[in-house]
């Protein structure tokens, strides 16, 4: 479990393909501090620390979740947000994240809105429902306030206002058009969705 708070940015310093694909991370976490299994949120995704030095962990990312999340990110010296898994009686920042990809967009622009930055990313018409004006938004594993969205035959489009705190302490300040980051809705969005599936079956036969 997870805030959107990201704790630190990392680099990839090595990818290597096995039967997962190996990623190793440079980061600022106090590793001995860090327990082989700990879960770490990597740019949203919730992975599984396999292997650890001083200033760096490894993680392993199946085939099913490199199918699932924003395509090129894990490269060797792109940037990550990371956050450490959070404890009880921690402070909850931002709002409850789990850490599970439920669809990637896209962005398509990005502008100067006075000191802050107004990105707006494209969703498909599967996702667009989950996504609501004023509502949480985990982008890149960074929680976020939706600004508003439209709504279009194929999908929709959702505006942020990324402020210049948040651009300088997570990857958000270098998003550009084209670019994919991977999104996670609201977790009262999902049981909502499933409570109005099983109201709209209705009872199941006897």
């Amino acid at each position: 479990m997870f805030t959107g708070i990201v704790s630190d940015v990392g680099t990839i310093t090595s990818v290597d393909q096995r039967g997962d694909v190996r990623v190793a991370i440079s980061c600022a976490y106090d590793m001995s501090n860090v327990d082989m299994g700990a879960s770490i949120s990597c740019a949203g995704i919730c992975l599984t620390v396999v292997d650890k030095g001083n200033d760096w962990f490894a993680v392993d990312v199946s085939g099913e979740t490199l199918s699932c999340t924003a395509t090129g990110q894990f490269t060797v010296g792109r940037k990550i947000n990371l956050e450490r898994a959070l404890k009880v009686g921690e402070e909850l920042g931002g709002h409850i994240v789990t850490g599970h990809i439920d669809g990637v967009g896209e962005v398509v622009s990005t502008e100067a809105t006075g000191d802050s930055q107004t990105v707006n990313i494209r969703i498909t018409k599967e996702l667009a429902p989950y996504i609501a004006a004023k509502g949480s938004i985990t982008v890149d594993g960074v929680s976020l306030t939706v600004n508003d969205i439209s709504d279009s035959s194929d999908g929709a489009v959702f505006a942020l206002n990324i402020i210049p705190h948040t651009a300088k302490v997570t990857t958000l300040g270098e998003l550009t058009a084209g670019r994919q980051v991977n999104l996670e809705i609201d977790i009262l969005a999902r049981y909502l969705s499933r409570m109005e599936q099983v109201r709209s079956a209705g009872d199941p036969p006897k």
